[in-house]
């Protein structure tokens, strides 16, 4: 059975370009519907090209954090038509 860590980063390297999922919306598919912040943690250390962890953002629909930075994250999702922003 896969973990937690495994589960997000499968939905995570899932969402197209040009789409973003909410940091909550990845933990309900994950199936930990209350474990929105450990989605972050998770992706907070990841550097895999393979997993587009800037696709992923706050219900509120600000960006969030980045772990290459919030200004490269938001020029990535504006590169992939996701934001217009």
């Amino acid at each position: 059975m896969a973990s937690f860590t495994e589960k997000v980063l499968s939905v995570v390297a899932g969402i197209p370009r040009g789409e973003t999922l909410t940091y909550a919306e990845v933990a309900r598919r994950a199936g930990s519907p209350g474990a929105s912040r450990a989605v972050g943690s998770i992706l907070r250390r990841n550097f895999d090209p393979r997993v587009p962890c800037h696709r992923v953002i706050r219900s509120d629909g600000a960006l969030g954090q980045y772990n290459r930075g919030e200004a490269e994250k938001a020029r990535l999702l504006r590169e992939e038509g996701a934001i217009t922003r």
